[in-house]
């Protein structure tokens, strides 16, 4: 009867790893902006599974909506058990003709919200020497990526923080694990502008992609990619050995938006 908390959970792949543990028979905490889908996701889940469910309605694009996070689920009793690290953003367009407000909001919920909800919640893992961490990643965070500069470098700092604190935890039965999804079939493709591009030709499934990272994370794997075709998988296996400027006027290529 674990808890899991989840940021992102009222759609996409966020959803979809609320279901797979309320079925595991896991108890959630699930934060999102929106409330009338986290109360209907909550009302499904409880009613098919039996399980506890809190919802939290929060922007964590707030200064203060962490720590608040963080007191209320203390406040309720509740021990989480599994931190997931899912809601982010991204957005296409060059970097100096960009709105200024939404870069500043996506490295705010991108790499801010993240990194205080591990620093909060590490302690109280170590405290009880158990606990798991999923942060969502991408496959992004494994190259620059012009055209999507914050997004792509957001990404990179994920992947990093994840990894770094996978080895300093490393003695202890607490694990990190880093998820790195390619293109998939959420609302982030239309918001960041990215459907109308040839790299969301053929996405994976939220489904599909939830199951590998939960599978990921119970296992205890540091680092997962997921919803990869052969040739998305071909490319990422040729990146250490391609010069950087070839790779960089590739991904500026495949960021073009379709005419």
């Amino acid at each position: 009867m674990k808890t899991a908390l989840i940021t992102g959970a009222s759609s996409g792949i966020g959803k979809e790893l609320a279901k797979i543990h309320a079925s595991q028979g896991g108890h959630l905490v699930i934060i999102a902006r929106s409330a009338d889908q986290l109360r209907l996701l909550k009302e499904e889940l409880e009613n098919q599974y039996n399980v506890s469910v809190h919802v939290i309605e929060k922007d964590l694009t707030n200064y203060n909506a962490t720590q608040e996070i963080y007191d209320e689920v203390k406040s309720a009793g509740i021990q989480v058990d599994y931190l997931i690290n899912n809601a982010g953003f991204g957005g296409i367009g060059k970097f100096h003709e960009r709105d200024w407000a939404q870069d500043q909001n996506m490295i705010l919920l991108n790499i801010t919200a993240l990194t205080h909800l591990c620093r909060l919640f590490i302690p109280d893992f170590v405290e009880r020497n158990e606990g798991k961490i999923l942060n969502v990643s991408s496959t992004a965070s494994l190259m620059p990526g012009p055209m999507q500069a914050v997004y792509f470098a957001t990404k990179a700092f994920v992947t990093s923080l994840s990894n770094a604190l996978s080895q300093e935890l490393s003695h202890t039965n607490i694990t990190v694990t880093n998820l790195m999804p390619g293109a998939t079939d959420t609302g982030f493709g239309k918001t960041s502008g990215m459907d109308k591009t040839s790299l969301f030709d053929n996405t994976a499934t939220p489904l599909d992609v939830a199951t590998t990272a939960y599978n990921a994370m119970i296992e205890g794997k540091m680092d997962i990619k997921a919803g990869l075709t052969f040739t998305q998988k071909a490319m990422l296996h040729t990146l250490p050995i391609t010069p950087k400027k070839v790779i960089l006027k590739m991904v500026e290529k495949m960021q073009q938006p379709k005419n």
